[in-house]
C-alpha cells in the first residue's frame, strides 16, 4: 500500500510519500537483537527493555494489545504459535519474557491473581507431600495451605527459616518444597536463600522464594539457588494499582520445570488477561526509577518512627538497629520499601486512632 501524506497545519510542509509493506516483508537490520544486549545491562536497563521489541509487522515500539480469544489456523493442525489465549498470547508471552530475563530463569508462566500463582506453585506437588513454610507467611498463602491440608491432604510445617537447625530437623521423607517469603509479610523478617536452598537441594526439594516485597529489581532469588520464584505482580511490578496479576518462573536450570507450570496454568484455567499483561510491562519500565524513591521514602519514615517514643519497634531492614542487617545487606541490592511497626501502646484504640489520622496513606489493602 502506497500514499501521500500533507500536514496541512504546518507552512510550506511538503508532502512525503509512505509505504506500508505487508507483515511478511518487514524485516529490518536490528530488530530482534536486542536480548543479546540484555544480559549484560544494568538492572535499569534491562526494566525498561526486557521483553519488549519492536513489532515485527509495523514496527511498533510497544507489544500490540492482543485481546483475541482465538486464533485463526493456517491449515489443519497448523497454527501461527498460537490457538487459544488460555494456554497462550502474544501480549502475556512479551511479560512472561520480561520476568524471565529480569529474574534471570529459564521462563515464567503470569497468572490471573498473585494467589493464583501460589495455587499453581502448589499443584506441583505429589499427593502425600509435605511441605515446609516460613511461619509469619502472607495470609492469603497461609489460607491456602491451610485449605490444601484439610482438602488434599498436603502435610504442613511452618517454621522460623533462620533456624535452620530446626529447619533441617523437620526435613521428612516426603518433603517437596520450602516455602519461602523474604522479606516476611508483614514483620520483614528475613530468610538466608542459599542456606534453605542448600538444605532443600541435600534432601532432593525444591525452594519457592516469594519475591513481591522486593522484585527482581532489589533480589534475585535464582542467584541464591532457588528453584521457583513467585511474585504478586499486583504489587511493584505493576506499581499503578490498576492490575491483580500474579507469575511463577522456573530456575535457569530447569527449563522442565518451566513448562510444567506453564501446563498447569493452562489445565487450571488461571492465565492472566493480555490487557493486564500489557499493564504490567508498562509498570516494569519504572520498576527501578519507582522502587529507589520508595525506599528513599522509607528510609526516612523507618527513621521518623525509630525516634518516637510511641513506637516500641520498627521492622525495617535499612535500619542499622534490624538484627537481620548484614543478611540483608548480602542477598538484596537494598532493604525494599516495605516496613511495619509496633506501638508501645498497642491497645486496639490507639491503632485506630493513627490509622484514622493518616493522611497520604490510604486505608485500603495491597
Amino acid at each position: 500500500m502506497t500514499g501521500t501524506h500533507l500536514d496541512s497545519n504546518i507552512p510550506g510542509n511538503p508532502a512525503y510519500h509512505f509505504t506500508i509493506l505487508p507483515p511478511e516483508n518487514t524485516t529490518q537490520a536490528g530488530w530482534g537483537q536486542r536480548p543479546g544486549l540484555i544480559s549484560g545491562a544494568k538492572a535499569g536497563t534491562r526494566c525498561v527493555h526486557a521483553g519488549v521489541q519492536p513489532d515485527p509487522s509495523y514496527g511498533a515500539v510497544m507489544p500490540p494489545l492482543y485481546l483475541s480469544s482465538t486464533f485463526a489456523f493456517r491449515d489443519i493442525c497448523t497454527n501461527a504459535g498460537y490457538d487459544y489465549t488460555r494456554s497462550g498470547n502474544p501480549t502475556r508471552a512479551c511479560l512472561e519474557e520480561a520476568l524471565t530475563i529480569l529474574e534471570g530463569g529459564s521462563g515464567a508462566t503470569c497468572t490471573s491473581t498473585g494467589m493464583s500463582a501460589v495455587i499453581v506453585a502448589l499443584n506441583l506437588l505429589p499427593v502425600g507431600s509435605h511441605l515446609i513454610c516460613t511461619v509469619d507467611c502472607y495470609g492469603g498463602t497461609f489460607r491456602a495451605l491451610e485449605h490444601a491440608k484439610k482438602t488434599y491432604g498436603l502435610e504442613v510445617t511452618y517454621l522460623d527459616l533462620a533456624d535452620l537447625d530446626a529447619v533441617e530437623a523437620a526435613l521428612r521423607p516426603n518433603t517437596r518444597l520450602i516455602w519461602v517469603e523474604t522479606p516476611s509479610n508483614p514483620l520483614l523478617r528475613l530468610t538466608d536463600i542459599r542456606a534453605i536452598a542448600t538444605l532443600a537441594k541435600a534432601h532432593g526439594a525444591l525452594t519457592a522464594v516469594d519475591n513481591t516485597f522486593l522484585s527482581p529489581a532489589l533480589q534475585r532469588p535464582f542467584e541464591h539457588g532457588a528453584d521457583l520464584v513467585i511474585h504478586s505482580t499486583t504489587k511493584y511490578l505493576n506499581g499503578h494499582s490498576d492490575v491483580v496479576g500474579g507469575a511463577v518462573i522456573a530456575a535457569p536450570d530447569n527449563p522442565t520445570l518451566a513448562q510444567q507450570i506453564q501446563s498447569l496454568n493452562n489445565l487450571l484455567g488461571t492465565s492472566q488477561s493480555p490487557h493486564d499483561c500489557f499493564l504490567v510491562l508498562r509498570g516494569l519500565k519504572t520498576l527501578q526509577v519507582r522502587l529507589k524513591q520508595h525506599q528513599i521514602g522509607a528510609s526516612e519514615v523507618a527513621a521518623f518512627l525509630s525516634a518516637r517514643p510511641e513506637v516500641r519497634v520498627v521492622h525495617y531492614p535499612g535500619l542499622a538497629t534490624h538484627p537481620q542487617r548484614r543478611l540483608a545487606e548480602r542477598q538484596q541490592d537494598g532493604p525494599g520499601a516495605m516496613l511495619s511497626f509496633e506501638l508501645t501502646d498497642g491497645s486496639r484504640e490507639r491503632v485506630d486512632h493513627i490509622l484514622r489520622s493518616l493522611r497520604w496513606f490510604t486505608l485500603a489493602e495491597s
